[in-house]
């Protein structure tokens, strides 16, 4: 991340978190106490009024405002609830920019809308078995990347099989994960859920075609009534 990046987050931070210690930031930012002193001293060289307290933290001065999110209440609960979906529901790194995101949100919208939210909603950590989690973060970055991947795979008859597959997209249904892939073995659609996948290896790039694409496979099973 830039460092203007790190400087603008770290506002946000400071705002939303109000006292907070250069401990905690350092945590949150994933860098040293004294990158922390350092990124402070140039936030108020810059003209930010951030100032801390011994034994307190660092604030802002109460007359310093960023341009405020314009969003309804229910609109606000909505963001806020998706934020945790992402973070209890896909891999790590989509999960730590899901509450980088929250943090960025809190620190820009007015206070009387954070006021009337309730944080009445509980998302629980699906992934939380690492192995799961760390699957969901191969494969959707092998969809990014369009990666063919060599995947280990127990079936719920309890059978195991190897595929080579290409993957096109990530399907949540409640509970679960599948992954929608073009099958070299079956030369067809088919899908894989994730907590199934014993192992994965990455293989080498593919390029999609008229017949093997996303939209392709969409329309495969919407004509199937599997969507």
């Amino acid at each position: 991340m830039r460092k203007a990046d790190k400087l603008f987050q770290l506002t946000n931070l400071v705002r939303a978190r109000q006292p907070i210690t250069a401990d905690e930031i350092s945590v949150e930012l994933g860098v040293s106490v004294r990158t922390v002193y350092r990124y402070i001293d140039d936030l108020s060289v810059s003209g930010i009024p951030i100032y801390g307290t011994t034994g307190v933290g660092y604030q802002l001065d109460e007359q310093f405002e960023l341009p405020p999110l314009n969003l309804t209440e229910n609109e606000f609960d909505a963001l806020m609830l998706g934020v945790k979906m992402v973070c209890g529901w896909t891999g790590d790194t989509l999960s730590a920019s899901a509450k980088s995101l929250s943090v960025k949100i809190e620190s820009v919208v007015p206070h009387i809308l954070k006021e009337k939210h309730l944080n009445h909603t509980h998302v629980p950590d699906i992934m939380e078995r690492s192995n799961e989690r760390k699957t969901w973060e191969i494969v959707h970055a092998s969809i990014k990347d369009k990666v063919a991947l060599r995947l280990i795979y127990t079936s719920l008859a309890n059978k195991q099989t190897t595929r080579e597959v290409y993957p096109l997209g990530l399907f949540y249904w409640g509970g679960k994960w599948t992954v929608g892939c073009w099958c070299t073995l079956r030369s067809d659609y088919r899908d894989f859920r994730l907590d199934k996948i014993d192992s994965l290896k990455i293989l080498m790039e593919f390029k999609e075609t008229s017949n093997v694409n996303y939209e392709s496979y969409v329309a495969s099973f919407k004509s199937s009534n599997q969507f």
